[in-house]
């Protein structure tokens, strides 16, 4: 993508309604515009990201065999009133009515949608264990959405459900689920904890946060620091093995971590002292096993291989995608602006063409930038005719993790400049020398291709 063909309406003021780094930021890099409290419109840069966090969470969902598919986002009030949640649920559901005066709402949760369409197409043990989710937007009428995204009432979210027969199976769910939330995150450049939550309205016995640590969070958390140690990293898991997953469930959360909600102190005092920690933190997913609560109320049974009918055992798990780009940028960035980890960022690098218009920077910035498009890499190639400063300034701001600098000085020695936005740090080599060193970083950095 070449900069003077791009929409990037970037701003060099601070709008005034911006409280946290994420929200000005996003707003300043041109990434979302306010439509209305709480709803955003998504901005080419911004959708860039969200589609790219969208494509890993999709690559990890699959990888663990999960199936996807798509629900409406208006949903018959009926189906609310026959689980019971339909005057529970609180003020946050935005209920409508049709032209026909038929009771509808905007989908805030899917559990009884997903659990009619089970209900409607599944009758024997023999089809299970099911997993499905979407990627969809859902609505939530908070009463002051605040913090641009992370506190929306219009937001983008993975939300999957499970059925199985038995309780252990389900809770085997629970826990590969746990596995392809913490490969999620990771890809993502995020140590998201895992901690013990409440089940607030969906309900369920089992149920983790996964929170990223962050002075903008809006839950207080209590944790052992020993678990900001742990990682998942590279390694390969078989997700049809109850040993190796309950393995790793049990490694990410035998350490003390909750959310304020159910903080226990005298647990929380059991933790050598040294390694108490009090801080704050951003939740950017949550996984629930509820049982049989709605598979009872709404009629969801399969007949056994002993010829009786019983409800299926259920979860729901659910991932804020668009947040995440608010949590993100809270977790990495300075005082120039954000700095994407190599797995979402928007571009794979910038190129900055220091002199538009000279004959030979011209040229090694197009071939440059044919050779990265050639290797399936996605620059974005600053050839405005503007001053350094500003595209420097730039390039900073919306945050690419690698910049390749081009001008008439370094090319009569041969070199570009290539700059890591996270460290500052810039090295001179030769234009083919920078592609590789690109090329090379995100091998290790596979990252969905962006729109």
């Amino acid at each position: 993508m070449r900069l003077s063909r791009y929409f990037l309406p970037v701003l060099k003021e601070t709008p005034s309604e911006a409280q946290v780094v994420s929200h000005r930021y996003m707003l300043r890099a041109g990434m979302i515009k306010q439509s209305a409290a709480g709803i955003y419109s998504w901005l080419p840069l911004g959708y860039r990201v969200l589609k790219k966090i969208e494509g890993i969470v999709h690559e990890e969902q699959m990888r663990a065999g999960h199936i996807p598919m798509l629900m409406p986002t208006i949903q018959s009030a009926d189906l609310w009133r026959e689980s019971g949640r339909y005057d529970a649920y609180g003020e946050e559901m935005l209920r409508i009515r049709d032209r026909h005066d038929r009771d509808m709402l905007f989908t805030p949760t899917a559990e009884e949608l997903i659990t009619d369409i089970f209900r409607s197409n599944v009758s024997s043990y023999k089809d299970l264990p099911l997993t499905m989710y979407q990627i969809q937007w859902k609505f939530r009428d908070e009463i002051r959405p605040r913090f641009g995204v992370m506190r929306g009432r219009e937001f983008y979210m993975k939300d999957g459900y499970n059925f199985d027969l038995t309780k252990e199976d389900a809770l085997h769910a629970y826990n590969r689920h746990l596995v392809t939330y913490l490969r999620t995150y990771e890809r993502m450049g995020l140590q998201a904890i895992p901690m013990r939550a409440d089940g607030g309205p969906i309900g369920g016995d089992y149920t983790h946060e996964f929170l990223v640590l962050a002075e903008t969070g809006e839950s207080e958390v209590f944790y052992d620091s020993e678990i900001t140690d742990l990682s998942f990293g590279a390694r390969e898991i078989d997700y049809d093995s109850v040993e190796q997953c309950q393995a790793v469930l049990e490694e990410f959360t035998s350490r003390y971590a909750r959310t304020d909600e159910t903080h226990d102190e005298a647990l929380f005092n059991a933790v050598p002292e040294e390694r108490r920690r009090v801080a704050r933190g951003i939740e950017v997913g949550q996984i629930f096993y509820f049982g049989t609560k709605y598979s009872e109320a709404l009629g969801a049974t399969v007949q056994t291989a002993e010829g009786d009918s019983v409800p299926v055992h259920m979860g729901s798990h659910g991932i804020g995608v668009s947040r995440l780009l608010g949590a993100i940028i809270e977790a990495s960035h300075d005082d120039k602006g954000i700095i994407w980890p190599e797995g979402v960022t928007p571009f794979h690098c910038g190129i900055v063409n220091l002199k538009q218009g000279d004959d030979e920077a011209d040229a090694a910035c197009e071939q440059l930038y044919a050779a990265l498009t050639a290797i399936g890499l996605e620059p974005l190639y600053d050839d405005r005719k503007e001053r350094a400063g500003g595209k420097f300034a730039s390039m900073d701001l919306i945050g690419l993790p690698w910049r390749i600098t081009v001008g008439p000085r370094g090319l009569k020695n041969g070199v570009v400049e290539v700059t890591s936005r996270r460290t500052g740090e810039s090295e001179e080599m030769s234009p083919e020398d920078a592609v590789k060193k690109i090329a090379a970083i995100y091998a290790n950095h596979p990252t969905p291709r962006g729109f």
